[in-house]
Order: C-alpha cells, then sequence, then structure tokens
C-alpha cells in the first residue's frame, strides 16, 4: 500500500485535535426520542440533616454514618425455624447493629410442583427490589457460553439428549453460602427500594420440587446480609442436585422473587469418592523408573502419545433398581486436561485448561454435569457411555522449559477419575460408573497426538474418523476394529508423597528450616510421577468461549499460506465452521509450516497463531509470542543467536528455532474431503490477532476466532469524549481478557504464569472490569498452597524458582511480589465482603509477616543494602516498580510492601474482631512508616538520602499511601512537580527514526514527540507530565495521587500524551492490547501483558468518578466522585459503571452549554450535568471538587434532584449499546496508524479510522431527556463548598452544577520538562483539605485503598 500523507498529529490540548469528538449535536437528537411522560418525578423528601436544611435526607454530613464496626461475618446463619440468629455487619445502612431474634417467622409455603412456580402469595413481581446474579459459593450456573461454537458434528450412534447449561455450579456439604445482588424494578418509587426489610430462601431437590431440602421462611432483617450459609438443622446431601430461589421484602413490605437456579452437591472429601484416579498403563509405566532405565524424559513423553481416551460402560442392570429418577450427577476431572462427553454429546464447551491450574500436588478441581435428561425417556433403563477425552494442561506438557520452568510443576501420565451420582426421588443416592481397577472402564490412544499449552495441537483425523461413536453405548462393536486397540486402565501409583515432594521443592528454592535441612533433594523425586492432592469441587467458573470473531480481512501471502486478521488479539483458537479444504502437498514448506510427524500417505494442514507481523517479512512475528522465550531471534537475529535453540532438550525440530504457537491436522490415507471434519484444537490456547493458514489453494471460509477465558461476569466499563483515554482503557481490557485462564497470567503465550506483582499492580483493574470474587479466592487459596514452612510466600502462586535472586533470600519471592496474597485479600474483602477468606487466611498471612520480621533486614544487608542506606543510589536488587523509564527505588518498595503486609494483617484482623493481632500489626506498620519517613523526609523531594528526586517510585507512593507526615506534605508534591523527562535511545525507536522520511520527522519536532539534543541528533523522549515513565507500581500511584490531591489535569495530561511512553504510542503501532513496556519491541517484550493497567481502574475512579468507598465491604457504599478538566478541549464527558455484589452502579457527566466556537473551550462558562445510579439498598458518598478553592465557585450553584420512579434501565442501556456498535462500526475511534514499507524500508503514516477508543455517552442520559421534570431541585451549593461528603441512598439522581469556570491548561516547559505553574504558585499551600488539615491523609486501618 502506498504512504500517505496527512495533517500533523497535534495535542490534545488544541480545538482541532483529530482525538476528541463532540457528541452533543447527536445527543439532542436523540433525546428527543424519549417521552417526558415515560416517567413521574416527585418532590424530592426533604428532610433534616446537620448544616443544610433543604437537603434531602438521604443526604448526610456524617463522615461515618455509613460505616460500623460490627461483630458478625457480614452473613446470616437462619436455623430452619426462620429465626435470624447474628446481625449483619455490613457498611451503607443506617440501621443499628443490635442482634437478637427479629418479628415472628411465618409458617412454610407450599411448593408448586413446576420448575418456575412462585412457592409465595404475593405475585413475583409486585415488589420494588428483584434479586439477580443469584450464586452459590460465588459460581453462577451459566445456560451457554456467549462465544459457544455450533454444536460439533455427532456420531449417528449419539443420543438426542442434551446438557442445559455449560456450567453448573459444585459446591461441598460443608460449604454452601448463598449471595445475591439486586435491580430496581421499572416503574417502582424509589423509596421502597431503599432497604429490604426480609428475605426467605427456599432449596428444593431437582426434579422432585416437592422435596424442599430447606427453608428460610420468612426472615425479617435490619440489614441484608452480605450472604446466607444453609442452616445448621439439614445439611445438604452429596450427589443432588438442587435448584434455589430467593424472595425479598421492600421497604414496603412488598416481595419479588427471583428464578429458580441449580446448583450440585459433590462428595464431601477425596476419601469419599467412589471412583478412582485412573492411567494408561503404557503411561503409568513410563514413570517407572526400573522399567525405563536411562531414557531421557522427552522419549518418555513421547512414549506417552498419542493422548489417552477413556470411556466407562454403564450397564443398564446396573440402574434397574432405582426407582424414580430424580436427577443423575456426573463427577469428573482429569490431568491434565478433560473434556467429558456422555452417550457421545459433549457436555461443555469448555476444556483449554480444565481443572483450573492449581498445585495439582495439593488440590485438583473437578467438575459436576447435569446427566438427568439422559436417564428420562427411556434412559433409565439403557446402558450408558461416559466418554473422557485427555489433553497435556499444565500437567504433562512436553518437558521444555525457559522463561517459565514447567519441569517443577507437578507431573505424571494423564489420567481421570469420575462416577455418576443417581438420586432417586425419596433422596436416596446411587454411585454408578466409577473409574477404577474391575470396573467397566477402558482406554486406548485417542485421536490427539500432541496437546502443549505452548506449541500447540496436533490432531490426527484419520484416527478422529476411526473412533467415531466410541463413547456411545454401541462401543462394543468397536472392538472388532483391528484399527482400535482398548484396554483396561490401572489405577494411579506413585512413589512420592505430597510432603517430600514439597521438602524437596524447598531445598532447591532455600526456603527450608534449619531443621529441614536433611530433606529430599529435587533429583531424588523428579523422575517420579507426582502425588496427586485432595479433590474439591471447582471453585472458579471454567474457561469457555466468551466471544466468537469473525475476520476483519483475509490476504494471500503467496504459496498457498493464508494471513486472517481478527482485528484485535485474543486468547484461544480458530474455529472452522465449514472444515478445510484439500491442503497443497509441497517439497518445501514456508518457515514454521512444515511437520516432522507425517507417515507415509498424510497429508496435514497447520495453522500457525501471533499478535503481530514481522516487519521485515510481513508474516507473523513468532519471536514476540515464542514459548517460554525460546527462540533464535527471527529474521534480524538481535536478541538471540541463529541457532540459539539448537541444543534445548526436546525442542520442536519442525518449529524453525522458534518455539511456535502452532496447530496441526493431519489426515493419513485417501479419502474424499478428509479435512472436512477439521473444527479446533480443544486443549490449548494462543494469543493472536492474525493467523497464517498453510497450505491451500482458496482462502479458508466460514473461519472465525473463539476468544477463551475464565469466565466471570463482565461488570465494569468506562467511555468518554476522548479517543485516547477510551482506547488505553480497551487495551487494558482486552489484555485482561486475554489473562485470565484460570490465574491471572502475565501474557497468554510466554510464560501463561501467575506474577505477584502484575496482580499487585493491576488487581484494581481486574476487580473494576469483572466479578472477580471466585477468581481472586482461588488465587489467594494457590499462594497459600505454595507458601513455604518458613512462612516465606513466592514470587509466582506456585514455585517456578524465577527471580528469586531479587528477594530476600530464604525462598521469598521479590517483597512486591510475595506481599500479593495478604494484599489481595484486603482488596477481595472490600469489594466482595468474604470474612470466610479472612479467617482461612489470616494464619497464613501472619507468618509471613513472622518471616519478614525474623529475615527481612537480614535480607536486605546480604542484598547489598546498607542499614542506613549509605552508597545507595537506587535500582539495586529488587524487581521494584518493574519496567519503568526511572531509577527503580527498590529499597523503598521492599520496605513499603512489608508495611503494607503488616496493614493487611492489621486490616484483617480489625474485621475479625482480633484486637491483639490488629496491634500487632499497626504497631508494625508505624515503625516501618517511620522507618521510611526518617530517611526520606530529611529532602523536601521525598528520596532516599543519596538520591536525586528522580527515582520510581518516590512522591507518588508516599503520598497515595499516606507514608509522607502531613506536615510536609505541600513541600512534597511541590518537589515533585520539579521532576523533568528524559530522552529515549531505545534500540526500536533509534531503528524508526532513521527510516522516517524527513518531513514526518519534523512533524513530530513540532508536536514535542522529538527533541534535538546537543548534539545534533532527534531522539525520543519520555515524559514526566505528558506521558508516562513510572512502572507497573506507580502508574497507580502517580494518577491517583494527582487527581485526589487536586491535580486531576495533569493526570489527565499524562493519560493522553502522545508519542513515546503513553498508551498512543502503543495505539500508532495497530495495538489492540496492552504491551508489556512502554517501548516498542520487535523480539522481546510482550505486547500482551495487562500489569501496565491500572491506569483503566483511576479512569473509572477519577476521569468518570466511581469507585469503592476506601472503608466499604462488599460494595455496599461507592464514592462518586466525578474531578473534570480545566478545559472541555481535553474532555467534554465520560462515563463509568461499576458492579459490585450488591448490584450495579453508574455515573456520567458531561459539560453543556458549550460554545459553537471551540476556541472558547479554555474560558467559556458552562454547566456540569452529572447522573447517577445507585443499586436497591447500598449507598453513594458525592464528592464534588469545589472546595479546593471556594473563591473560585463563587458564582457557581449546585443542585441535585432525585427520581421518585424508576426508568426503564434495560432499555435505555439496550438502546445505548446500539448506538454505540453503530458507531464503532463506522471506525470513529483512533485515526491512523504507523506502517512498515518493508520494500522502502521505510515507515509511513496511514490514516485509517479503528474503532478501538471510540467515544459512547452513558445510558444515563437515554432514561429521561434533559427538560424532564426533575423533582426538587435541592440547592447543596453551601454543602458542597465545605467539603462534605453527601451520602445517597438508592436510586437515580441528577446533580447540576451552573456557572463552571472552564480555564486554559497548565502548559508546564514543553513536553520533556516541568511544572514551574505549580512548584513556582504560593497558592498550592491553600490546596486543601491535604495541605490545611493535618489529619487527613494518615492512613486509617479500614482503609482498604490506600493499604498500599
Amino acid at each position: 500500500m502506498a504512504a500517505q500523507r496527512t495533517n500533523t498529529p497535534r495535542p490534545l490540548s488544541s480545538s482541532h485535535s483529530p482525538y476528541r469528538i463532540t457528541p452533543l449535536s447527536a445527543f439532542l437528537a436523540i433525546i428527543g426520542v424519549y417521552s417526558v411522560g415515560t416517567v413521574v418525578w416527585q418532590t424530592l423528601h426533604l428532610g433534616a440533616g446537620g448544616g443544610s436544611t433543604h437537603v434531602s435526607d438521604v443526604l448526610t454530613q456524617t463522615k461515618d454514618a455509613f460505616i460500623r464496626p460490627g461483630s458478625n461475618n457480614g452473613r446470616t446463619s437462619v436455623a430452619n425455624d426462620g429465626s435470624w440468629m447474628a446481625t449483619s455487619t455490613i457498611d451503607g445502612d443506617n440501621a443499628d447493629s443490635g442482634g437478637g431474634v427479629l418479628d415472628s417467622v411465618l409458617g412454610s409455603f407450599s411448593i408448586m410442583a413446576a420448575s418456575g412456580g412462585d412457592p409465595h402469595s404475593n405475585d413475583s413481581v409486585t415488589g420494588s427490589i428483584i434479586p439477580i446474579n443469584l450464586s452459590v459459593n460465588y459460581l453462577q450456573v451459566i445456560d451457554k457460553a456467549p462465544g459457544a461454537p455450533p454444536e460439533p458434528i455427532m456420531s449417528q450412534s449419539a443420543t438426542s439428549a442434551r446438557v442445559a447449561e455449560d456450567f453448573l455450579p459444585m459446591v461441598s456439604p460443608d460449604e454452601v453460602v448463598f449471595r445475591w445482588a439486586f435491580q430496581a424494578r421499572k416503574g417502582a418509587n424509589h423509596k421502597d427500594t431503599q432497604e429490604i426489610s426480609a428475605y426467605r430462601i427456599i432449596v428444593r431437590q431437582f426434579g422432585n420440587p416437592s422435596n424442599v431440602a430447606w427453608d428460610t421462611n420468612k426472615v425479617n432483617v435490619p440489614v441484608m446480609p452480605d450472604s446466607v450459609s444453609w442452616g445448621s438443622v439439614t445439611q445438604p446431601v452429596a450427589g443432588h442436585i438442587y435448584e434455589w430461589k430467593v424472595f425479598v421484602w421492600d421497604a414496603a413490605g412488598a416481595s419479588s422473587s427471583s428464578s429458580w437456579k441449580k446448583f450440585a452437591v459433590g462428595p464431601q472429601s477425596s476419601e469419599a469418592w467412589e471412583g478412582k484416579w485412573i492411567v494408561h498403563p503404557d503411561d503409568m509405566d513410563t514413570f517407572d523408573n526400573a522399567k525405563q532405565g536411562s531414557k531421557d524424559e522427552c522419549k518418555l513423553w513421547k512414549m506417552r502419545r498419542p493422548l489417552p481416551i477413556f470411556r466407562g460402560r454403564i450397564s443398564s442392570d446396573k440402574i434397574s433398581g432405582v426407582k424414580e429418577i430424580a436427577s443423575a450427577l456426573l463427577v469428573v476431572s482429569g490431568l491434565g486436561s478433560f473434556r467429558a462427553s456422555f452417550d457421545g454429546v459433549p457436555l461443555s464447551t469448555s476444556g483449554p485448561i480444565d481443572p483450573p491450574f492449581t498445585d495439582y500436588s495439593k488440590r485438583v478441581m473437578y467438575r459436576g454435569f447435569d446427566l438427568t435428561p439422559f436417564f428420562q425417556n427411556g434412559g433409565g433403563q439403557a446402558d450408558h457411555t461416559i466418554g473422557v477425552t485427555m489433553g497435556s494442561g499444565w500437567w504433562d506438557h512436553r518437558p521444555v522449559s525457559g522463561m517459565a520452568k514447567p519441569k517443577l510443576l507437578p507431573r505424571g501420565p494423564q489420567t481421570t477419575i469420575a462416577q455418576v451420582i443417581i438420586t432417586d426421588k425419596s433422596g436416596h443416592t446411587h454411585v454408578i460408573g466409577q473409574s477404577g481397577s474391575g470396573n467397566d472402564w477402558q482406554v486406548t490412544r485417542g485421536h490427539i497426538r500432541e496437546s502443549d499449552l505452548f506449541t500447540g495441537e496436533i490432531v490426527d483425523l484419520k484416527r478422529h474418523e476411526d473412533l467415531d461413536g466410541w463413547d456411545t453405548p454401541a462401543h462394543q462393536q468397536l472392538k472388532e476394529n483391528s484399527k482400535i486397540v482398548w484396554t483396561t486402565p490401572v489405577e494411579y501409583r506413585t512413589d512420592v508423597t505430597a510432603q517430600r515432594r514439597h521438602d524437596a521443592l524447598a531445598k532447591r528454592a532455600g526456603a527450608y528450616r534449619d531443621e529441614d535441612n536433611r530433606g529430599p533433594v529435587w533429583e531424588e523425586i523428579k523422575g517420579y510421577a507426582a502425588p496427586i492432592g485432595r479433590l474439591e469441587p471447582s471453585d472458579i467458573p471454567p474457561i469457555l468461549p466468551m466471544e466468537r470473531i469473525e475476520p476483519e480481512e483475509v490476504r494471500s501471502l503467496t504459496n498457498g499460506r493464508w494471513l486472517v486478521d481478527f482485528g484485535k488479539s485474543v486468547s484461544g483458537t480458530l474455529y472452522f465452521s465449514e472444515g478445510l479444504a484439500e491442503p497443497i502437498v509441497k517439497d518445501t514448506y514456508p518457515r514454521a509450516h512444515g511437520y516432522a510427524g507425517t507417515e507415509d500417505g498424510e497429508s496435514f494442514f497447520t495453522v500457525v497463531y501471533g499478535e503481530s507481523l514481522d516487519m521485515t517479512t510481513g508474516d507473523i512475528n513468532r519471536v514476540l509470542v515464542a514459548g517460554m522465550g525460546l527462540h533464535d531471534g527471527g529474521p534480524r537475529h538481535v536478541s538471540a543467536s541463529e541457532g540459539a535453540q539448537d541444543n534445548t532438550p526436546c525442542f520442536p525440530n519442525d518449529h524453525d528455532h522458534i518455539l511456535t504457537q502452532r496447530d496441526v491436522y493431519v489426515y493419513s490415507g485417501e479419502a474424499k474431503h478428509r479435512f472436512a471434519t477439521a473444527r479446533q484444537s480443544h486443549f490449548t490456547t494462543h494469543a493472536f490477532r492474525f493467523a497464517e493458514v498453510c497450505c491451500i489453494a482458496t482462502p479458508p471460509s466460514g473461519v472465525y476466532a473463539l476468544a477463551y477465558r475464565t469466565a466471570m461476569l463482565e461488570w465494569g466499563s468506562f467511555d468518554s469524549s476522548n479517543v485516547l483515554l477510551n482506547g488505553g482503557y480497551e487495551l487494558v481490557k482486552n489484555a485482561m481478557k486475554s489473562n485470565l485462564l484460570s490465574v491471572q497470567s502475565d501474557c497468554p503465550h510466554r510464560e501463561k504464569l501467575p506474577y505477584g506483582g502484575d496482580l499487585v499492580a493491576s488487581s484494581p483493574a481486574a476487580m473494576h472490569m469483572f466479578d472477580m470474587s471466585a477468581f481472586y479466592r482461588k488465587t489467594i487459596r494457590d499462594w497459600i498452597d505454595g507458601q513455604w514452612k518458613s512462612g516465606a510466600y513466592t514470587e509466582t502462586s506456585i514455585w517456578q524458582d524465577l527471580n528469586d535472586y531479587a528477594g530476600i533470600g530464604k525462598g521469598a519471592g521479590e517483597t512486591v511480589w510475595a506481599s500479593a496474597p495478604p494484599v489481595l485479600t484486603v482488596r477481595h474483602m472490600q469489594h466482595y465482603a468474604d470474612k470466610d477468606l479472612l479467617s482461612e487466611t489470616l494464619s497464613g498471612h501472619i507468618r509471613w509477616l513472622t518471616f519478614l520480621n525474623k529475615e527481612f533486614d537480614r535480607g536486605l544487608e546480604q542484598r547489598g543494602y546498607d542499614k542506613e542506606l549509605k552508597g545507595y543510589e537506587g535500582d539495586g536488587t529488587g524487581l521494584s516498580d518493574w519496567l519503568a523509564l526511572r531509577t527503580k527505588d527498590t529499597w523503598l518498595t521492599h520496605t513499603a510492601f512489608y508495611m503494607a503486609s503488616a496493614r493487611a494483617v492489621a486490616y484483617i484482623a480489625r474485621k475479625l474482631e482480633s484486637d491483639v493481632h490488629e496491634k500487632k500489626g499497626m504497631s508494625l506498620a508505624k515503625s516501618l512508616e517511620s522507618k521510611i519517613s526518617s530517611f526520606y523526609s530529611k529532602k523536601p523531594d521525598w528520596d532516599f538520602p543519596e538520591g536525586h528526586g528522580y527515582a520510581t517510585p518516590g512522591p507518588e507512593l508516599g503520598l497515595f499511601t499516606r507514608i509522607v507526615p502531613a506536615d510536609k506534605r505541600c513541600a512534597v508534591l511541590k518537589n515533585w512537580f520539579k521532576r523533568p523527562g528524559s530522552v529515549w535511545p531505545g534500540d526500536e525507536e533509534r531503528l524508526f527514526l532513521n527510516e522516517v522520511d524527513e518531513e514526518d520527522l519534523e512533524d513530530m519536532v513540532r508536536t514535542g514527540e522529538l527533541v534535538r539534543e546537543s548534539d545534533g541528533k532527534l531522539y525520543m523522549g519520555w515524559s514526566q507530565w505528558q506521558g508516562f515513565n513510572e512502572g507497573i507500581l506507580a502508574m497507580r500511584y502517580s494518577l491517583k495521587t494527582l487527581s485526589e490531591f487536586g491535580f486531576h489535569n495533569v493526570a489527565l495530561r499524562k493519560a493522553t500524551g502522545i508519542g513515546f511512553g503513553t498508551p498512543e504510542y502503543m495505539l500508532r503501532h495497530n495495538a489492540t492490547t496492552m504491551w508489556e513496556s512502554w517501548w516498542r519491541s520487535e523480539d522481546l517484550y510482550s505486547r500482551n501483558h495487562p500489569m501496565l493497567g491500572a491506569m483503566a481502574e483511576w479512569m473509572s475512579s477519577s476521569v468518570a468518578g466511581i469507585s469503592h468507598h476506601p472503608r466499604t465491604t462488599g460494595g455496599r457504599t461507592m464514592l462518586f466522585s466525578p474531578l473534570f478538566p480545566k478545559s472541555a478541549a481535553m474532555l467534554e464527558y465520560a462515563s463509568s459503571e461499576q458492579g459490585t455484589p450488591v448490584g450495579d452502579y453508574a455515573i456520567a457527566w458531561r459539560f453543556e452549554d458549550l460554545p459553537e466556537n471551540k476556541n472558547q473551550y479554555n474560558s467559556a462558562v458552562v454547566k456540569i450535568r452529572i447522573r447517577l445510579m445507585i443499586p436497591p439498598t447500598a449507598k453513594g458518598v458525592l464528592e464534588l471538587p469545589l472546595h479546593s478553592n471556594p473563591k473560585k465557585f463563587k458564582k457557581t450553584t449546585i443542585t441535585i434532584s432525585k427520581s421518585t420512579q424508576i426508568p426503564d434501565i434495560e432499555a435505555a442501556r439496550t438502546e445505548s449499546r446500539l448506538k454505540c456498535s453503530r458507531r464503532r462500526r463506522k471506525r470513529l475511534g483512533f485515526p491512523f496508524s504507523w506502517e512498515y514499507d518493508k520494500d522502502r524500508k521505510k515507515w509511513y503514516r496511514l490514516e485509517s479510522g479503528k474503532s478501538i477508543g471510540t467515544p459512547c455517552e452513558s445510558f444515563l442520559f437515554n432514561v429521561l431527556p434533559v427538560q424532564a421534570s426533575w423533582s426538587g431541585h435541592a440547592d447543596m451549593t453551601d454543602h458542597a463548598l465545605q467539603g462534605k461528603e453527601t451520602i445517597l441512598n438508592a436510586g437515580i439522581y441528577e446533580i447540576v452544577i451552573s456557572n463552571w469556570q472552564l480555564e486554559r491548561e497548565v502548559e508546564g516547559r514543553g513536553r520533556l520538562g516541568d511544572l514551574p505553574e505549580y512548584f513556582r504558585d504560593a497558592s498550592l499551600d491553600e490546596i486543601g483539605p491535604y495541605c490545611q488539615d493535618q489529619k487527613t491523609g494518615q492512613w486509617d486501618v479500614e482503609d482498604a485503598t490506600h493499604l498500599i
């Protein structure tokens, strides 16, 4: 494509910015659609309050009105008589926290037989509050994955029965916890949604609805509990499938109910299973050292290929004695990964990593499937077959190590365990079909020749064809097929105990205590099959196809090779809905498309995956996505020499020296349409935007991408008028989606590992975007499983011997990374109010703190740190603010996260009412704060003694975490603004500048993207105040601190900067996911990495203005604190939605009455309209940014109004989504990209609009037109000017700020300069309350936000 000249890109402060879209005229046209008469608005109910008597009774001036210490877990335990046994302790209600039995309990209602029947005498929709999002142990039923492919081709012998859901929650009998959220019913009176007066839960046996297993009856409550546990009088029965529903009574006493939802109960423990782990006998022998002798592990691994398939026969006589089957439940697991089928029907679309990634020697999760439909309509008198197809997963991967070291993971042959539990209508259970010796199970080699998470899958289509019907009751005829040899499996065996394995790893890690020094060494046990841990029901949703994406483009790369572009990077695989065409047989195949495993008469078809294209060849850049970082540098060999992997053990000999993401489809023999049945790989995921399909004469048809991730609810969003903010947010969200595959990984291709530092940095963004309640609970448990006896936590949840040099020794990970478990536990409590998790993990966190007390100082000294920091100049041993462009202050982050661990213990102890541990934790945290301050407060720039005000993180960490003493905050702020940027001499950036036309270079000089140094050369530079130089930690601290401390305009400048060190720089190079580094890498650093993603949460919390209140738990109280730019040229509107366990909150604001002349966007007087939505029973705290400078706002007035009836929120949401979808199809997002002409060896700018970054407005401005009769319009000007928090109850609000003065943005001294306007201006001392109020800014033990 020819180069295309365009206008020079301009910074956003320009009124002609190409990134800013003005939707006002479109909006005014839209609002006319809505009728004012659709919603009734009445006078705002005004009541008493501390200051302004004309503010609503839902507006409270007392900061702590909604926060009370309590005496229980925020959970209600209900006895079978329905009495309320304990008072919940939930933030956000005005009710007293007294306990005791409340109102008398109503008697039981009869249960209607129909599944959807309502057992309550009131109509189920008369109440104002509707219970939604029902979960058991945080798990919700998933009927069908949103990206599920069409049903696969079934064998003619397969049954017509189908499972009803893709995921059925499984629980243990001893832990059944019910939770649900709320939404307001359309047309409801807002007063009735303020609180729940009572609830009722009914649990009944599935398949026998008249059998009520548990009924709370009506429970009157002053405050709705966060959760309700199954009562203690009756217990759930293992093997039963239940369905449950909940009724809630609103403030007026009217009730509504949910629909029925299912869950199942599994065996109480591993010992309660009748099934046994079974293995192909030949596979088990490969771990018998006596039989295998000196064979290396690669040969042994290949002997276990193709991967096995298992089947278990259930004869009709095993069922004939069961009368009146109510339900049938299959419980099953498999290592590495498994896919279950029954009578020839796949039971779920999951499979890439199932069970979830854990330390399989500690715990293994199992799934449950409702087989009831298979036993109906005569199925109770027929034979049945259980099928289990195996993949390698994390259990039996190719024995290759690099950046990741999977050899250190538990390892063994593919194995499965299964049983079916039949429940009759009397409630009795019968176990049939259990795996184990002597039972009717068989095993053979399946159609998957190889399966690996890093290298992909090899599928034998002929074998698949020969195995047709293998998992159906007609399988007996296959015994006569000489091509398929079935054998009897053996039970799994090992000579290594879990303790012995753990001790050997501890010794290798240097994590043993003195008394453990005589333990086994790793070499003694590594050749044995690993022990298998305890069986537990899966505590997170499975990995499912969450999106199906059609190609944006398919183009020929010549020679039978086709490039498919899906427009954005995902983690998943290709799906061929029409199969594959006949491949072309070649003498020489394009790179990485040869297959060395072919035999005579075999043809093959290959798919190579990648995120980007190699700039020198136009092919997929395989180096950037090379598994475990194993490659030879690619065509340019910059980062590695040619042949670098020639001696890597077990490296595939047909990957052309780069461990490649690749799938291969093979067919042996001659037949028509040989590849027509090819569909997808099942037990691997690839990170890709592009896929090369080879080799066929015509382009592939019917192909699309399946994007996989753990199927938690996506509940957070952000939109604005600024393309760069939106684009940055999308980069983070797309990267996050790609890295949520049972663990939160660093990247979805190279390592795929859960790093603690990544979690610390990006978990706030993840919890904003997704319901991470179950996912992060599992994550914390993973770390607890991996904790050493000494108390040390590791860098990754499953120890991988990575970067231990950067920690304090004795097996501890780098302190930031290893502190992830306690930090994440606090954040989990703030978001999900799970006190059971606090109780479960506190002892582990105390052990970690005890370890730090003993080893921290000694460890730092051994790493070269002087006690008084003499000679310390930053960049000591440690990872710190990883991949920052400045010097990293490693001592500060080590010590600050030690402090954070102490704070976390104090926080958890406070919630659990453990005064002793709270005092110890706070005392230690205070002493560490003092230690840091004693070094850093000696200098006005808050730096280490020999520092130069340059390292990161620095002032931003001290201010955000409230370490900086109150009397020094203003001086620290002033000196922080003295920091300049610097030039960047990176390799790819230098090459870029050498290959750009002179005219383009001059354009970039004019916009400040390039600077000419004294040597006359041009350099890219990173900015302190118009871009980012921070790493994964200081990114959050800098943005949040600037916005919280009154400099939101500077934070906006950083996030919307252009050029190197900004999200814009990534977007201009065609990024669709966040990069690992600020610099461009063609051969090393990942381009799908969410660890720099903290800015996404800041966009929601500060730009839009919604976040969890620092002291809330479970999302009961949200902070609405919208901050506005100085100039409308920066931003005209913003909005965000935030899901919580209580329900959905939302905020939207926009400037109105903007002048037609955009040159006046820096000086006009305008109006700001804000709309808020708070779900039933919840609270909001409103803060408006006026109190910092009352003189400036002396003409400003503020009114607040409230809806007295609830409008049709879902209709408004639907309309907004449709409008946004239309805008995205028009590609109104980021407007250009830099492309490389490999023939001219020149970069050129291509004007080509993209969907990423497209501005869209909130549904809240679709609810009602501006002219609607908002009632009340209570004046709250004085209230806001005094800096008082305003407490809001559930409902929809409108705040109008009139006479708002727009201003010119602060310029500073250029892109690389400092901000003299702030450090020279005496008025900075007046910015409050942070400089005026000496009490604010001290960390409070219940403040989860500023923990670290």
